[in-house]
């Protein structure tokens, strides 16, 4: 909330600008971006009755409210990779939480477009882009990119692009904060009034209806009540001086709420976000209908970038894939939008999304991995563990197991129509068949038209950006032909015979092993002779198909060999291989304890990477993936350290 002291403080500093200033006699518009951090549409103009949220309502009465906007992934870090280039993480490489792949050396953002115009461009001040060039893209894009930039600190006769982020209703304030630091830093600078009541909490069918539960939805509600102040100090500035009624002002936020279920889900509850567009009357006719209205276009954070630069009558570079829904440069509405779920932080996972206005398709490449896998950073909030004590009973409803069951569904198929909150699986409706075939369809066409790179796993991937970067590689033919052979790789998981997945764990290329492997792991039991060609894998030359098939053998008992394979694989120097065994040892648990001593040398190895007491915001790929390998072997030592 110091943000928000600072904010209202410089309302009526001496940087106000005039109100005859130049900027009002500017042709194009001046851009303002407010972001908020980790929400859903849990917005009083959204329909939301429990919160309050007056200033973002009344801007919604002077702008244009989107009902259909999502995020490309329900992280932070992917989604900013995605915005600032104007092209899914996915398509970039960049797609893994905080994993620093290289991407091609003109891929600056698209602020530094509105740079070379001359145009003012400023970010308060989180970047996160996710990619090893960070450090060109601020330099590239922002005139300023820190916790002090505002458009009032550039020249009056500038027109600017203006970034604010807004961190209070971020997971660590919602639900991840002792309670004493969130009442002190958050609720303490609201009106009694504007507190929530947590006896009126409205709990999600998916949610167990408990005190703590309770709480941390209206401690959420509450934060989101203090963020919309920032947004109305934000706002008034703009006013203040002069320049509303030259700026064009969008809201939104970077993908759903930090709540379970939420953040990190591709479900509706963790990718549709809040999106209100603010036109002012000379910028009317750039506007999809009049003040106060809605529209149902389907809209994609990769169109952010392109949109801006169409608002403003820029070039968009020809590497955006984003499509302009306003300005000059606008296209016809898109029919699909589409999500993506890799690792984040040290959960490993892979799962694909279709969206269109009434249907969502979800395909889970790791269904033998549950929604609710333990996870270190937002573990540290109360809330989590009342779902995992909820697991451990009976009294489970279907929506509960769903997200707190030890698997996933194969594909998920809702009616966001008449199922918003995602709850009834229409998969194996025979009612719903052709809708499936068709999303289905829609995301193969889309994994290859876009080159998916999520599809090689991570330490392969590694290996290949030593010569070039992924987006670069993956458009050479040779690569092109070899996504190829992953993705239909990973489709055999959950779905294809034994014997496929013999073929794929023997195939020359080690990334189609490595799905092989995995469809293993996935699979309710092994043969013999699974168990055989799961054996002899684990001398694989390369690391994450031992790894993966050492995994697989230990999931289905098979520990004689397995678990020292494992252990060996955390003295690997590349770090994308040695999280992959500890997160597998972690989650094997006990069946893993003969690995003990090589945990605990390779947490202590973490240590040397990564010292205690740095920094959590390091953009740095080995101390970052240090950090991932220690959360796991960490929560491996807590368990089984005393043994």
């Amino acid at each position: 909330m110091l943000r928000l002291l600072a904010l209202l403080l410089m309302t009526a500093s001496s940087f106000a600008t005039d109100k005859t200033t130049p900027r009002q006699a500017q042709d194009t518009p001046n851009i303002l971006w407010i972001t908020a951090e980790d929400m859903s549409p849990t917005l009083g103009c959204y329909g939301d009755e429990y919160a309050t949220t007056p200033h973002i309502d009344q801007f919604a009465t002077e702008g244009v409210r989107y009902t259909n906007a999502f995020s490309t992934a329900p992280v932070c870090s992917p989604s900013r990779s995605c915005i600032i280039n104007g092209l899914p993480a996915t398509s970039q490489g960049t797609q893994q939480m905080r994993s620093a792949f290289p991407i091609p050396e003109y891929m600056t953002g698209f602020p530094s477009v509105l740079c070379e115009t001359g145009r003012y461009t400023t970010n308060n001040v989180k970047t996160d882009y996710n990619n090893a060039n960070w450090e060109t893209i601020i330099n590239a894009s922002w005139d300023e990119s820190s916790d002090s930039a505002h458009w009032r600190n550039g020249p009056n006769d500038q027109t600017f692009f203006s970034v604010f982020n807004l961190m209070t209703s971020h997971q660590s304030r919602t639900m991840v904060w002792p309670y004493e630091q969130f009442l002190s830093e958050v609720q303490s600078k609201l009106e009694a009034h504007e507190i929530h009541d947590p006896n009126q909490a409205p709990i999600p069918p998916y949610y167990p209806d408990t005190p703590v539960v309770r709480k941390t939805i209206a401690r959420f509600y509450d934060c989101v009540t203090a963020m919309d102040k920032e947004v109305g100090a934000i706002l008034q500035q703009l006013e203040d001086d002069g320049l509303a009624e030259n700026t064009i002002v969008f809201f939104y936020s970077d993908h759903g709420s930090g709540m379970p279920r939420h953040k990190r889900a591709l479900l509706d509850s963790g990718m549709k976000v809040p999106l209100i567009i603010r036109f002012p009357e000379k910028y009317q006719h750039l506007a999809p209908s009049s003040p106060g209205t809605h529209t149902d276009r389907l809209v994609s954070f990769d169109d952010f970038g392109p949109t801006v630069l169409s608002l403003v009558g820029t070039t968009i570079p020809d590497y955006m894939e984003g499509k302009p829904f306003l300005g000059e440069a606008a296209v016809s509405p898109r029919e699909y939008t589409y999500g993506h779920r890799d690792r984040v932080d040290e959960v490993h996972d892979l799962a694909r999304s279709v969206r269109d206005k009434r249907f969502l398709y979800i395909r889970n490449y790791m269904p033998h991995l549950g929604y609710n896998q333990p996870t270190a950073w937002p573990d540290l909030g109360e809330i989590r563990h009342e779902f995992y004590a909820l697991a451990q009973t009976e009294r489970m409803t279907e929506a509960q197991r769903h997200f707190v069951g030890p698997t996933r569904p194969l594909e998920e198929l809702y009616d966001c129509d008449s199922d918003p909150q995602n709850l009834n699986n229409l998969a194996t409706s025979p009612a719903h068949r052709e809708v499936l075939e068709r999303m289905r369809s829609q995301l193969k066409q889309r994994l290859r038209s876009s080159r998916d790179l999520g599809f090689f796993p991570e330490a392969l991937a590694w290996q290949y950006s030593e010569s070039s970067t992924p987006y670069e590689l993956i458009r050479l033919s040779s690569s092109n032909e070899q996504q190829s052979r992953l993705i239909e790789a990973a489709w055999q998981v959950g779905n294809g015979s034994e014997n496929t997945l013999l073929a794929n764990l023997t195939h020359d290329d080690p990334g189609v092993r490595y799905w092989g492997a995995v469809g293993f792991s996935a699979a309710t039991s092994l043969s013999p002779q699974a168990i055989d060609a799961l054996t002899e894998a684990l001398e694989d030359d390369f690391p994450t198909v031992r790894i993966e098939s050492a995994n697989a053998l230990a999931r289905h008992g098979r520990i004689e060999k397995s678990i020292s394979v494992l252990a060996d694989a955390l003295e690997e120097e590349n770090l994308a291989a040695v999280q992959h065994a500890a997160r597998a040892i972690e989650l094997l648990g006990e069946k893993a304890i003969a690995a003990l001593p090589a945990v605990r040398a390779c947490d202590a190895r973490m240590k040397t990477i990564r010292p205690p007491g740095t920094s959590p915001v390091v953009v740095d790929p080995e101390k970052d993936g240090a950090m991932f390998v220690g959360f796991s072997t960490e929560a491996f030592l807590k368990k089984f350290g005393s043994n």
